[in-house]
């Protein structure tokens, strides 16, 4: 059996676009601030295993769920970009978001510091509306067309690259110094600005087609 190596690269291109390993580092970073090594790790295990579940849930019932609530994927698109957009505003100020803030006590504890990796880490920052989305063309595309062995491996490869770049996060944030990181924050929070608005923009031209006009 041959595999359509496009199709495997399309699905792989188009998660890494969405959910950007390298953009997402200094957000875990920012998320896990103050606690352990070994917390860290913890968390991004968590993570890596919630987004795998996330998206196998996505791919086979995403569409079931949407329609049985009676909503779209731009309404989960408006909604996401707006939550991203408030992240990013809190980095390019080089603060952490109210969204997801902790107050000091809540830092030292540990277990709080690990429920960071369902929320907001997990849910919407990497499974959020545009991977709902791809993931459930995708999921038509493979049924339709027999390929489902390539979105395996395209999703498979992309979640395995996802989980070795959180895993090496804390030795990331060791070997950046103060200044880098802070310049890291700012850029990625640019990038999750524009991220937020293509997601704003895109849901209103969908939901107000007189809008494009």
């Amino acid at each position: 059996m041959s595999i359509d190596l496009p199709f495997v690269t399309k699905v792989f291109s188009a998660l890494f676009a969405i959910m950007n390993p390298i953009a997402n580092v200094p957000v875990f970073l920012s998320l896990t601030e103050g606690a352990s090594d070994a917390v860290r790790r913890r968390v991004a295990a968590t993570a890596a295993l919630g987004t795998t579940i996330g998206c196998l849930i996505s791919i086979m019932g995403g569409q079931a769920v949407l329609d049985a609530f009676g909503l779209s994927v731009d309404d989960f698109r408006l909604a996401g970009g707006l939550i991203v957009l408030t992240i990013a505003l809190s980095m390019l100020q080089g603060s952490s978001s109210q969204t997801h803030g902790r107050t000091p006590k809540e830092k030292k504890d540990t277990a709080d510091a690990e429920s960071v990796a369902i929320y907001p880490l997990t849910i919407p920052l990497l499974v959020g509306p545009g991977t709902i989305a791809t993931l459930i063309v995708y999921g038509h595309a493979a049924e339709a067309r027999g390929k489902w062995p390539e979105l395996a491996i395209g999703v498979g490869a992309f979640l395995a690259l996802l989980t070795i770049a959180l895993l090496s996060a804390p030795w990331l944030g060791r070997h950046l110094s103060a200044t880098a990181t802070a310049i890291t924050r700012r850029l990625m929070g640019m990038i999750l600005a524009a991220v937020a608005m293509e997601m704003i923009v895109t849901s209103l031209r969908n939901l107000f087609p007189g809008l494009s006009h």
